[in-house]
């Protein structure tokens, strides 16, 4: 699949963390995932969001934007289906999904609130 107009790809995956562990964990992926989404030609954006689950447990979740598959497969290789885990995803992950997510978003618009 390819990207046509101005639509483009959303990427999406989460997993699942020890909420005493969410901080640390985000701040892993920020450091590793999230700057090689945007040192990837094609990556328009990414978000790293969290929720607590209220079971001692938070999911994590990552968005990246994309121009096109071909990018997706820049960053994720030629299986773009499954994710790109770092050698410390398996000391903090307590779910780790085998796939994740593609979306072709047809239309978008962010503005973010800046100080009140």
């Amino acid at each position: 699949m390819t990207n046509s107009g101005d639509s483009f790809i959303l990427r999406r995956w989460a997993g699942r963390v020890r909420t005493e562990d969410a901080a640390t964990y985000t701040a892993y992926i920020a450091r590793t995932g999230a700057m090689d989404y945007a040192a990837t030609p094609g990556n328009i954006g990414f978000q790293l969001v969290t929720r607590d689950l209220g079971d001692g447990t938070t999911e994590v979740t990552t968005l990246s934007w994309w121009r096109s598959m071909e990018a997706v497969r820049l960053f994720a290789g030629e299986d773009v289906s499954r994710p790109r885990y770092y050698p410390e995803d398996d000391h903090f992950l307590i779910a780790r999904p085998d796939h994740v997510e593609h979306h072709l978003v047809r239309a978008s618009q962010l503005q973010w609130p800046g100080p009140a």
